[in-house]
């Protein structure tokens, strides 16, 4: 007669079995929400009210911050905001920051992702993204012609229908933070074949590119002018406009948020 291994032993294939179903699960959740919502008619009225809860790291204005702690979401394709949003509440895309405003609860259902999404997509884009240090971009703009821009787009436009983000105009500190978290697989929803894109980039290669993107531009109409405060927000108490709110950012120098280095 066979006896059956100790439970301690079979704990782990269980746990990866059950965690294997659980990201099974969630993939498909989101894959649901993401063409549910994608279908809707959005409600701007509604998305500037849901938009609120964003306010407080995103800004009125969607800008984020030059430091790399929150990201530009202005002028983002809306299909990708969707695709995120949905990630994050299904936990695809590890973000505690961002988890407990994304529930149902407070976010509210697929309509309310539609109405949001297409609303930060409006918002005007900042003129003064934080740029890397501006030392290699010749060499960066070789390897995103390479690398990066048969899916990302020539000038960093994205695309639509395959939700790939728009990373023109985006701050290069949180360019770096989301390169090296795909490369680790801490951005678990991230695309695999960028992921094995990447994988073999030295620092130099990861810094010349990653600078050169920064300094991609949106097109003239997607700009809001040096300054720009959103109307929908007159009351929000905001710190006076400051061209070094938005600084070229030195690399060497890590935000508060950053992963550890890896050795």
């Amino acid at each position: 007669m066979k006896t059956r291994p100790p439970l301690w032993k079979l704990a782990p294939a269980l746990f990866i079995a059950c965690f294997g179903h659980a990201m099974a699960q969630g993939y498909d959740v989101a894959a649901k929400e993401v063409e549910k919502a994608l279908l809707l008619t959005p409600d701007l009225e509604n998305g500037m009210r849901v938009y609120m809860i964003c306010t407080v790291c995103h800004t009125p204005e969607g800008w984020g911050t030059a430091d790399g702690r929150y990201p530009q979401i202005a002028g983002q394709l809306q299909s990708v905001i969707i695709k995120q949003l949905a990630d994050i509440r299904a936990r695809n895309r590890d973000n505690p920051t961002m988890r407990p405003f994304t529930v149902p609860q407070l976010m509210g259902g697929s309509q309310e992702i539609a109405d949001v999404s297409a609303y930060i997509a409006a918002l005007p884009m900042n003129p003064m993204n934080g740029t890397g240090p501006g030392t290699d971009i010749e060499y960066g703009n070789q390897l995103y012609d390479k690398y990066c821009a048969d899916c990302h787009g020539d000038q960093g436009e994205g695309n639509e229908k395959k939700h790939i983000p728009k990373i023109q105009g985006q701050h290069f500190r949180y360019l770096v933070r989301q390169f090296d978290w795909i490369r680790i697989g801490k951005r678990r929803n991230a695309d695999k074949e960028m992921v094995e894109q990447i994988r073999g980039f030295r620092p130099r290669d990861e810094m010349a590119v990653l600078d050169y993107v920064s300094r991609l531009k949106p097109a003239t109409d997607k700009l809001a002018n040096p300054g720009w405060q959103n109307p929908d927000f007159p009351h929000y108490s905001r710190a006076p406009f400051d061209a070094q709110r938005f600084p070229t950012v030195n690399p060497l120098a890590p935000a508060e948020h950053d992963p550890p280095a890896r050795n």
